[in-house]
């Protein structure tokens, strides 16, 4: 098995209410899925549609070939009907859009007017799916008793005969790539990297978040916010991205784990913030959810455009992590990771992320494990010989003076964002220049050390892709249909970009015949930043920049064409 199923229609029509529910019900079933959300940045109107890849083996990406197309609007229907595989079904809500033999009408609308209202067309769209794929109504059922537990009786009944009604309508229907469901245990947890992220950061102990919502990253201001009535964790949305920074570096001068998350145009308002902490040395954790841009953008989109940006942002230089989590289970390790180096070294840590990421479903099948401990980062005055002495930008060989908190015992923190001697007072003295400067940079050698070096799939062949990133999965889907029709092709994956690995790159790297950055960027950016680090230079680029996700079936063709 390995299908795809695409739900689209206006935004307003409950379009990602049908893939989320199609989705729980095939991964309870003991089905492997992975749903990619795609919707414009519109309350109403404009398309909007949810691909399902469903599988008897694990799955991590989407797929180019479209099995069954729900089109609950003429405009899905235009916009798809070219993708679809052979013998494959579409169902159309208007009898006048069945212009393809393969088209099939089934009222929606009219089925959920029978049912009820016409708000549960999503509702019909999704029996009818279930009954294609040849589902029980009863695995529909048990996801709609629990969506709709909070609701009154009749909700409910109102919602299974909707669903049944769906199911009836497709049972004349000759579906190729119906198929016996397994009834087995779910593989896994099904979840969204906005809600992996949102739980690394509460396993870590995250105690504070400030954010200005901007997409893609509301989805973790959403999840973290719904789990702080479980958590003990303060949510608070800010009047803006600036105030959300500064919250955020206050929270943490105070001794509390805090974090914010915003998309590339945020991450420039907080670039201020970003070096005060620098300066101050101040633990910070931002996620930067990267859509495509300058300015405004595609705010629904996906992309990679902000790696070279993150690793320079706010002016001069001051050390910092970044990471960039490669799927579910890596970002909730890596938001744990984020919370621990920025305390260890007193350095500001970017996640980046991505569209693609934060609004898709993945199955995680390792444990997301919460660590037991968390390990201890300030001192107190029990700590010191000397209290009254204590200076908190001492000068030490590992660049990380003793951070002790304000308030909290007679050791004075004096902190302020401009360049400063040891104790915290400004100073405009070219030796505590010097000796600040060269400080941060003393931690540098020991926050290498903490870097993962890149994961390879393949690694010994004569031609690697390079990729990083949310990327991973489906390079390495390209990789395996490549050496089917027999390319000697491997991939590179990095998630840890800074401090860059370069000795890890260049042992991976400088072996090769040729490789080829997979970006989706217009300028290769990881690539430019490998020449950099390491003096090797890709062969050419697979880019992909129109904000769309990136699909194996992309991968294979450029590189056909590129080897040709």
């Amino acid at each position: 098995i390995d299908i795809t199923v695409v739900i689209g229609g206006e935004a307003g029509q409950g379009i990602q209410t049908v893939g989320e529910m199609l989705a729980r019900a095939v991964h309870r079933t003991g089905l492997y899925v992975q749903a990619i959300n795609d919707f414009e940045s519109r309350i109403r109107g404009g398309h909007s549609f949810m691909q399902l890849r469903i599988s008897d083996a694990p799955v991590n990406c989407p797929d180019h070939r479209v099995h069954l197309l729900v089109a609950l609007s003429a405009e899905t229907y235009d916009l798809h009907k070219d993708e679809m595989a052979e013998d494959g079904v579409i169902v159309i809500d208007q009898e006048e859009e069945c212009r393809a033999e393969n088209a099939y009408c089934v009222p929606v609308t009219r089925l959920a007017k029978d049912a009820g209202g016409k708000i549960m067309a999503n509702t019909v769209a999704a029996g009818a799916c279930m009954g294609l794929l040849g589902a029980s109504a009863d695995a529909l059922k048990n996801v709609l008793t629990e969506r709709f537990a909070e609701k009154s009786a009749s909700v409910l009944e109102q919602n299974n005969a909707a669903a049944e009604k769906g199911m009836a309508a497709v049972e004349h229907i000759d579906f190729r790539w119906r198929f016996q469901w397994p009834n087995e245990s779910a593989k896994g947890l099904l979840i969204s990297g906005s809600r992996a992220l949102a739980l690394g950061a509460l396993a870590a102990d995250c105690r504070f978040a400030a954010f200005y919502p901007m997409s893609p990253a509301t989805g973790i201001l959403v999840h973290l916010h719904q789990l702080a009535e479980q958590y003990p964790v303060v949510v608070e949305q800010a009047e803006g991205e600036i105030a959300a920074a500064n919250m955020v570096i206050g929270a943490a001068f105070a001794g509390v784990r805090a974090m914010t998350a915003t998309s590339g145009g945020g991450f420039s308002l907080m670039t201020e913030a970003l070096g005060m902490a620098g300066i101050t040395e101040t633990p910070m954790v931002i996620v930067n959810a990267q859509r495509p841009g300058p300015a405004t953008g595609l705010p629904t989109r996906t992309g990679q455009g902000d790696l070279m940006f993150v690793i320079s942002a706010s002016q001069d230089e001051f050390p910092r992590f970044v990471f960039a989590p490669a799927s579910v289970t890596g970002a909730f390790e890596t938001m744990i990771r984020a919370f621990d180096l920025t305390e260890k070294y007193q350095v500001p840590v970017i996640v980046l992320v991505d569209q693609y990421f934060n609004d898709s479903l993945f199955i995680a099948e390792k444990p997301l494990v919460v660590p037991e401990t968390i390990a201890p980062y300030t001192v107190t005055d029990a700590d010191m010989a000397d209290p009254s002495a204590y200076k908190r930008f001492a000068v030490t060989e590992s660049g990380v003076s003793p951070r002790a908190l304000p308030c909290n015992g007679d050791a004075l923190v004096m902190v302020t964002a401009n360049e400063h001697a040891d104790d915290g007072h400004l100073s405009e003295k070219q030796s505590d220049r010097n000796n600040q400067m060269a400080k941060r940079k003393a931690k540098l050698p020991q926050m290498a050390a903490e870097i993962f070096a890149p994961g390879a799939y393949h690694g010994d062949s004569p031609i690697l892709l390079v990729g990083w990133g949310s990327t991973d999965a489906v390079i390495c889907e390209a990789v395996e249909r490549l050496r089917a029709e027999g390319h000697d092709v491997g991939c590179l994956h990095f998630t840890d970009l800074w401090p860059f690995p370069a000795e890890a790159a260049e042992k991976a790297l400088s072996g090769v015949g040729r490789f080829y950055m997979v970006e989706q960027n217009g300028s290769a950016q990881l690539g430019r930043l490998i020449r950099q680090q390491t003096g090797l230079k890709f062969s050419d680029a697979i880019v992909k920049i129109d904000g769309r996700p990136l699909r194996a079936d992309d991968i294979v063709q450029q590189f056909k064409r590129l080897e040709e």
